[in-house]
This record gives C-alpha cells, sequence and structure tokens, in this order.
C-alpha cells in the first residue's frame, strides 16, 4: 500500500493528468509513463466501470505516483474511492454533505468551485485549496487572476478545457498551484497503448511550470 500523501497536491506537479481508464489493465503502463515524464501526480475520474479497478491496480502496481480520484460526487464514491487506494480526492463542485465525507476521509481534497461566492463559502469552512472547473467555461485566466486581489488565501487547480498553449497562463498566477489536463492522454495513444508518446507528452507537460514563470 502507498504510504499517506504529505503536503499539498497543488504542489506535487504543474500538471495533475486526468485520466478516464476504460480497461484497468491499460492503468498501470499508463501511470508509469506519466511517472517516467514527471506528472506523479495522476487522477483517475469515476467517470467509468473501470476507475476504481484502475486506482487499485496503480496504488499496488506503481507505489511513486500519488493516485487520487476525480469526478467523487458523493460519500459513496469518497468511502470506495478511499478504501482503493486513492491518496487525494477531486470533485467537479461540492455540497456541505460532500464536503463533510471527503474532510472526514483522511485524504487531501481539492472541491470544486466556479464562482466567487463558493470560494468563500469554503473559506469559511476552513478549505484554501480547491478546483477551478470547468476553467475554460467559467471565466479563464481572467477570472482566476480576478479572484487573487481580495480572496489571496485561496488557491486554485483550474481544469477543464485547458490545454499546452495557455497552462503556462494559468501556471503564472499566483493564486494557481497547478492545472488538471487530458491532452497528455489523447484517447487514440491510449487506445493504442502508445506509452512511449504519452510519456514523452508528459514530458513536455512537466516542462510547462518554466514556461508559466516566462509568462509572469
Amino acid at each position: 500500500m502507498a504510504p499517506p500523501m504529505t503536503g499539498s497536491v497543488l504542489d506535487l506537479a504543474p500538471v495533475v493528468p486526468v485520466a478516464v481508464v476504460e480497461d484497468a489493465a491499460d492503468a498501470v503502463p499508463l501511470a508509469r509513463a506519466l511517472l517516467a515524464g514527471g506528472l506523479p501526480a495522476i487522477e483517475v475520474t469515476l467517470r467509468t466501470p473501470a476507475a476504481l479497478d484502475a486506482i487499485r491496480a496503480i496504488t499496488a502496481g506503481v507505489p511513486e505516483a500519488v493516485v487520487g480520484a476525480g469526478t467523487v460526487i458523493t460519500p459513496e464514491q469518497v468511502s470506495a474511492s478511499v478504501a482503493a487506494g486513492a491518496r487525494f480526492l477531486v470533485s467537479p463542485g461540492w455540497t456541505d454533505v460532500l464536503l463533510e465525507a471527503m474532510r472526514a476521509s483522511g485524504v487531501p481534497f481539492l472541491p470544486g468551485v466556479s464562482t466567487a461566492s463558493e470560494v468563500v463559502a469554503l473559506l469559511e469552512r476552513g478549505v484554501r485549496e480547491m478546483k477551478f472547473f470547468p476553467a475554460r467555461a467559467a471565466g479563464g485566466t481572467a477570472f482566476v487572476q480576478s479572484l487573487a486581489g481580495p480572496l489571496p488565501q485561496a488557491r486554485f487547480c483550474p481544469t477543464g478545457g485547458i490545454g499546452p498553449a495557455d497552462a503556462p497562463e494559468y501556471l503564472a498566477l499566483p493564486n494557481v498551484g497547478c492545472v488538471g489536463g487530458t491532452w497528455m492522454l489523447p484517447p487514440d495513444a491510449v487506445a493504442a497503448r502508445d506509452w512511449t508518446r504519452i510519456e514523452q507528452l508528459a514530458r513536455e507537460a512537466a516542462g510547462l511550470r518554466d514556461a508559466g514563470a516566462r509568462c509572469r
């Protein structure tokens, strides 16, 4: 079993790959490719029947990776994800019921927000690290930047519609720790089990922190 995660999810890497795993047999080679490319944090989204098995497989087979569960929307999914070995949780939004379950899980979590009011509500509840989703549709870099002045204590992982072209712009913002994305996991490469290509795309994504610094 992988050890509990220490530190912040937002500080593990500039990009958190969001993996939609259709076949749990792909989970370990996929995780190894991402890890070799310099992306240790992997969010396996609970959008497929194979997701929990994929988390179990990565936890057992690639313990150096920090695997988490995404699209967590119920307390039952919180419990199942942690039981499968998830070391962090990500939700597209939040309610008090879901937030209580994530807090009680004992693992780090990123509840989703898309408005200033939701950010303030989470800050009231002691949560300072959040997922900004859907990033592009909800206002993009201009919106996230506008939150830095009045709400500097909040930090974000913007996710949704982000690619290698605009990721550096997000990473240049003082209140962004990392971004989430799928571009290093193109469906055709996953279907072909082209792990070499995925490793190269991951390596390019891992270098975006430097590009973000140049955008400042």
